[in-house]
């Protein structure tokens, strides 16, 4: 029998007398009586090594080597944590990840506590979903609201019809010669813009006979205000 077999072995012993019961009622043998049982058989020949990969406040991630006597590595495993997420990592954050990392560093090796995943590993998924639904949260109301963020692209302009534009055209010179004529002093200056407009009228009136009317008028009304002030 080799001393790994050996150690899986102790490991089984082990099993039977410490396992503890996890949430839906599985057993499970803690990292802690693994170690001992793989020390027990293995003593100092085999080495576990962990290594800090991520740290940065807010996640920590361990990896765990385990090499033999000769320095290679034979098994390895890793694991996450988040900071502030649960009872122990509010305070243990690296060291529960790094006993995580340890257990599946030894599981690889078969020396497992009845699930790949380590006892920690298993109570922290919800910690991690919790977190994950947490940032998403923040993420969603860092977003510029809708009153600052880029309009949407409007429509292009109703091209207008023949009918819209004309009836545009008409209102302007009608505006246009209302301005003008609220501006002059003699009735001669009225007349000599009738006699401009002329033309202009006349091809109103083919189209619009009531718009013509309406810029005439205008021409009428200043004509006897003007003539009543002299």
């Amino acid at each position: 029998m080799t001393d790994l077999t050996q150690a899986m072995t102790v490991v089984a012993d082990y099993y039977k007398d410490h396992a503890i019961k996890q949430k839906g009622g599985k057993m499970y043998l803690q990292v802690v009586h693994r170690v001992e049982a793989f020390r027990r058989v293995l003593g100092a020949e085999f080495g576990i090594d962990t290594k800090i990969i991520v740290d940065d406040g807010h996640r920590v991630v361990v990896k765990a080597i385990v090499t033999n006597k000769d320095g290679i590595t034979v098994g390895s495993g890793m694991a996450e944590e988040i900071r502030g997420q649960g009872h122990v990592n509010t305070t243990s954050a690296l060291e529960n990840a790094e006993t995580s990392a340890i257990g599946r560093a030894l599981a690889s090796l078969g020396l497992s506590g009845g699930e790949y995943a380590s006892a920690n590993e298993m109570e922290a998924v919800p910690r991690k979903a919790e977190s994950i639904k947490q940032n998403q949260t923040v993420a969603v109301e860092k977003q510029d609201p809708p009153s600052q963020q880029s309009p949407a692209p409007s429509e292009p302009p109703k091209e207008m019809t023949r009918e819209e534009l004309d009836e545009k055209h008409d209102k302007g010179v009608w505006q246009d010669m209302k301005s003008r004529l609220r501006q002059m002093k003699h009735v001669n200056n009225v007349h000599t813009l009738f006699e401009d407009m002329k033309p202009k009228i006349q091809e109103i009136k083919q189209r619009n006979p009531e718009a013509a009317q309406h810029i005439v008028k205008l021409f009428l009304d200043a004509e006897d205000k003007l003539t009543a002030g002299e």
